[in-house]
């Protein structure tokens, strides 16, 4: 059994598909570009607002950026509380923190706005650690976050890289935890698939958060 969990945001603690398609919406409102099928937005989820844009819009590094601020014009103001919290959710942090278990948050996001939606949905109190991307949306490869709390955890008393997890609903969380060295779980009630989890070599696959509360 785990004894420290490193959680992925969108898609595992909250569904956030609402702000972040309306965020892409109004940046691709004031570039005058239509919309994507919804392929394309649910796309969006996991990876960096930038690589994405680049990505999936074959847009040159200035353009990216200026769609990047322009997301975050209306994400940092209204987007990002278009949310809510899986069901389940609170009662899983609740029992794992009950059994001893030390609890992460290890996104993509950037920090800030992170650290401001766990606030507004009270999931701050249980996380003692939460790692974001930086501000300009640098530093947000999954492998790079995941190593930073990794890094942090290790400074706990008896901190065990054997009984630590990461949980997430993409394969870019379980390919960075698989390159941290810590094993993983795919969950299937966020924008991820079982395909997707086997093809990434996920150490576990559960359907509901009551299934993550298990492994600890």
């Amino acid at each position: 059994m785990y004894r420290y969990f490193l959680f992925d945001l969108d898609g595992t603690l909250t569904k956030s598909e609402k702000g972040i398609f309306n965020c892409i919406k109004y940046a691709l409102d004031w570039a005058g570009i239509p919309y994507p099928d919804e392929a394309v937005f649910r796309s969006f989820i996991g990876p960096s607002l930038y690589d994405s844009f680049t990505d999936k819009f074959n847009m040159d590094n200035d353009m990216a950026l200026k769609m990047v601020a322009k997301y975050r014009e209306r994400y940092n103001v209204t987007g990002l509380f278009e949310n809510e919290v899986y069901d389940g959710v609170y009662d899983m942090l609740e029992s794992l923190k009950a059994k001893g278990c030390t609890l992460a948050v290890a996104t993509s996001k950037p920090t800030e706005p992170t650290l401001r939606i766990l606030d507004k949905f009270g999931l701050s109190t249980y996380f003692d650690v939460v790692v974001g991307s930086n501000p300009d949306g640098t530093g947000s490869e999954k492998k790079l976050i995941i190593s930073a709390v990794v890094e942090k955890l290790q400074k706990l008393d008896g901190f065990d890289k054997s009984a630590a997890v990461m949980v997430g609903d993409r394969f870019y969380d379980i390919e960075g935890g698989k390159a941290c060295g810590i094993d993983t779980v795919g969950v299937l009630y966020g924008y991820g698939s079982e395909e997707e989890f086997r093809g990434a070599g996920a150490t576990h696959i559960v359907a509901r958060p009551c299934d993550v509360e298990k492994l600890g």
